[in-house]
């Protein structure tokens, strides 16, 4: 970033804070109101923000769950594939045939 794109943050924010500032000072409330408005929407705002992470972390776990799932379907799945082609190969050797070719 040059140094003119940089002078012109600074300005930026120097101005944010000064409008900041005026906008207090000729708040319509008292100093006092003003801090319990600010209080209020701070808190509602936690809440709000504990009220998402309580929902997020209950969509992960609800992920993670169907995740296990999925992965404990696709063990047994496999699972039964391993035994039947261990069962097809007893099955052959046993009987001293050989296998269908391309297999």
């Amino acid at each position: 970033m040059s140094d003119r794109d940089g002078n012109s943050f600074v300005w930026f924010l120097a101005g944010l804070g000064v409008g900041a500032a005026v906008g207090i000072l000729y708040a319509p409330r008292s100093g006092e109101e003003t801090r319990e408005a600010l209080l209020s929407k701070a808190q509602e705002s936690g809440e709000r923000v504990r009220s998402q992470a309580r929902k997020a972390r209950e969509q992960a776990e609800d992920w993670v769950d169907r995740g296990r799932d999925v992965v404990g379907q696709q063990k047994e799945q496999f699972r039964a594939a391993y035994e039947a082609g261990r069962q097809a190969y007893r099955e052959t050797t046993a009987t001293g045939t050989e296998p269908p070719s391309g297999v």
